[in-house]
């Protein structure tokens, strides 16, 4: 391979990139969003400077079902988010996500700084309730159950569109070859061509149980507010560098 064919690949192994170049395209993405109130001080210590927690102290976990995602092929997803504002913008600050999926563990971390794990989440309706639930390791982390499609919100698409076209942020964290911060720094994305397909509300109810290295009971709950049932095609373009630690 010559210099030109190098830069040209989309990522590594060259031999069988684990990844294509974007944009990425996701048809009938489907969101299970439980909101709810947690500690101010766990909200405080997992959200980076200069980033600033909302005061409410809510933060969102979520599962996300991709069926048909192009370059990544069909996986589960699961995660939790801390509203925020950076510089009196509003923004979703992402602290953890997990999935069974190679493909978009690799590009997620590497393009865009996805903290992203191998796990086990699986979203599913069970009978009348929507259920979502997340394991790592073989052993279960997170439990969360709505009520199936209580509450349409078909009449109002412009507010489901306005919450999933909102910024996102993550911390991207890619070490030198001696160990040392090469890359430490905000990163800022925004999903795109949103096709709102169904918005759902309903009662809700989350478990989250302590785990070393899926630690999501660290933000424990306090109350649930509701949760909230979405399909949706979007696309997931490149992203924006906010806040560069090492300039």
């Amino acid at each position: 391979m010559n210099r030109e064919q190098i830069l040209g690949l989309s990522s590594m192994p060259a031999i069988g990139p684990s990844y294509p170049k974007g944009p990425y395209r996701f048809v009938n993405r489907e969101f299970f969003i439980i909101t709810y109130e947690s500690d101010a001080a766990a909200i405080r210590d997992a959200v980076p400077e200069p980033l600033e927690p909302n005061k409410d102290n809510l933060v969102a976990f979520e599962w996300i079902n991709m069926p048909d995602s192009s370059g990544f092929g069909s996986y589960t997803e699961s995660g939790c988010v801390i509203p925020c504002t950076y510089k009196g913008e509003s923004v979703n600050y992402i602290v953890g996500m997990y999935l069974d999926d190679e493909a978009p563990i690799a590009a997620g971390r590497e393009i865009w700084g996805f903290p992203k794990k191998y796990a086990n989440p699986k979203l599913e309706v069970a009978k009348d309730t929507l259920t979502g639930t997340l394991s790592y390791a073989g052993q279960k982390v997170a439990m969360g159950t709505m009520g199936y499609k209580h509450e349409s919100h078909a009449y109002e698409p412009e507010v489901t569109l306005e919450s999933l076209a909102k910024t996102q942020v993550n911390l991207k964290l890619i070490p030198g070859i001696d160990g040392k911060p090469q890359i430490a720094e905000l990163v800022a994305y925004n999903i795109t061509d949103i096709t709102v397909k169904g918005c759902w509300t309903g009662p809700a109810r989350l478990h989250l149980i302590p785990h070393v290295n899926a630690p999501v009971a660290d933000l424990p709950v306090k109350r649930v507010i509701g949760g909230k049932h979405i399909i949706a095609d979007l696309t997931l373009p490149y992203g924006r560098v906010l806040h560069d630690y090492l300039a």
